[in-house]
């Protein structure tokens, strides 16, 4: 008899994987130098795509070295609106001193810029808000989630090797379909990296935005790809002088032999 209580956890429908680190800072290098910081915040502060595109420089603490997630850019039907992240909810992210050199060369090399979007809503035109932000396009608009992913991370996925080319003769937007390496693979890079660390998945889960830590672990959090040398190393040095001790009790020049 099973208790009603309890549930078993679902499954994943769609397989998520991390990047090995080498990869991913390989795409930091080859994507557009205006774009480098979004690959920066994704993979070290685990930042959803329309949480970067909405990031002002007043969301950045610099002193307590934490990033403000209040909002985010959406796009319905091909129309940009300003929004709550994910689950109407903001919060705070830690940022690595790397991250925030990052940030500190970015605004310098491409100073934010004011920019006024419906909040809420497509449509909401009485309801309109100005943010400056960190990341625009050359021509200081919002930045679309769809022209981003066909205009800068899949020519960088490209770059890196990762996926093949453009066929010649193809338009701007046909590329080779990579649903395993979308944006979102950062993200779970970042949490993996950060629980093979050591980080605790209940803080995890705070800078992610999650609604649980089982959320964190079932959906974000993956095996890394260089993960186990610290078991590795601990099962070498057991097992490498337990059977030094053993071949050498069983040596013909032991005493015992």
């Amino acid at each position: 008899m099973h208790a009603k209580s309890v549930r078993w956890p679902k499954v994943t429908k769609e397989r998520r994987e991390a990047w090995l680190l080498e990869r991913a800072l390989h795409v930091r290098d080859v994507v557009s130098p205006r774009h480098r910081i979004s690959v920066v915040l994704g993979l070290g502060c685990g930042l959803r795509q329309g949480e970067f595109f909405g990031l002002s420089p007043e969301d950045i603490d610099y002193a307590r070295g934490v990033l403000h997630v209040r909002r985010q850019v959406q796009a319905i039907n091909g129309r940009l609106h300003f929004a709550l992240p994910k689950g109407a909810k903001t919060r705070i992210v830690d940022m690595p001193l790397s991250v925030a050199e990052e940030l500190k060369r970015h605004v310098d090399a491409f100073p934010p810029v004011e920019v006024e979007l419906p909040w809420g809503k497509p449509d909401a035109d009485k309801q309109r808000k100005k943010f400056s932000l960190l990341l625009t396009t050359r021509f200081g608009n919002a930045v679309a989630v769809n022209t981003w992913n066909t205009c800068t991370w899949k020519p960088a996925l490209a770059k890196a090797g990762i996926i093949p080319p453009r066929a010649k003769g193809a338009k701007d937007w046909q590329w080779e379909a990579a649903p395993k390496d979308g944006f979102h693979v950062l993200r779970h890079t970042y949490a993996s990296i950060m629980l093979e660390a050591g980080e605790s998945v209940v803080t995890l889960a705070r800078w992610l935005g999650d609604s649980s830590p089982a959320v964190t672990l079932g959906y974000n959090a993956h095996f890394m790809p260089e993960a186990g040398s610290k078991g590795r190393t601990a099962i070498d040095g057991l097992l490498g002088r337990q059977g030094d001790e053993h071949a050498s009790r069983n040596s013909p020049d032991s005493p015992q032999g």
